[in-house]
């Protein structure tokens, strides 16, 4: 069966970004340095929007991943640097409630019961799904969250959007996998328990 894996970077107090909510890549805390990028590459290449591939010649069906599922406000991150599909190489969901459409028809808009909507992505035939975020997403999510990927980046913000965004809801994972990379970034792989 899939597995709903949320991959996403996270400072070491785990927030996904600042207050503003914004795209936090390139920010002193969420560099986009060679090591990264060259992680990103050989191991998630799908992950990267359409624009960044095409820059790189990064070709070709996803290696772990066929499914991207976002929020609103991370879909609109998207909108804001003028991709109405930023994932056009990906079967593309994005979950709201308050949204009425999305601009590219190619999206599928799912305006209640994502967990549902994910256990029927699930059962089908496929690649991974990558939960891309947002953390009130995530946490929403978090029942049928099957592995985390974190890119913890060596810096503490105080304040922002945090990795899940929900109440107390204890979930035990287990580690799996550690790579160290050059700058400082360590890339953690949970299943869940």
């Amino acid at each position: 069966m899939r597995k709903l894996v949320y991959y996403v970077a996270t400072t070491l107090d785990g927030f996904i970004a600042g207050p503003d909510g914004g795209d936090p890549s390139g920010n002193e805390f969420f560099p986009i340095t060679d090591d990264v990028l060259r992680f990103i590459v050989d191991n998630h290449p799908e992950t990267l929007p359409a624009p960044a591939r095409q820059a790189l010649g990064v070709d070709g069906p996803g290696a772990v991943f066929d499914t991207v599922v976002e929020g609103r406000s991370s879909y609109e991150i998207g909108l804001a640097a003028g991709l109405d599909d930023a994932y056009p190489h990906l079967r593309h969901l994005v979950v709201s409630e308050t949204l009425d459409e999305v601009p590219s028809a190619a999206i599928e808009l799912v305006r209640a019961d994502p967990c549902g909507r994910v256990r029927e992505l699930k059962r089908e035939d496929g690649l991974d799904i990558w939960l891309v975020g947002g953390g009130t997403l995530a946490h929403a999510l978090l029942p049928e969250i099957d592995r985390l990927i974190l890119k913890v980046n060596p810096a503490v913000i105080g304040n922002g959007i945090p990795l899940f965004a929900g109440p107390f809801t204890p979930t035990l994972f287990t580690p799996v996998d550690e790579t160290a990379l050059p700058g400082g970034v360590r890339v953690l792989t949970y299943d869940r328990r």
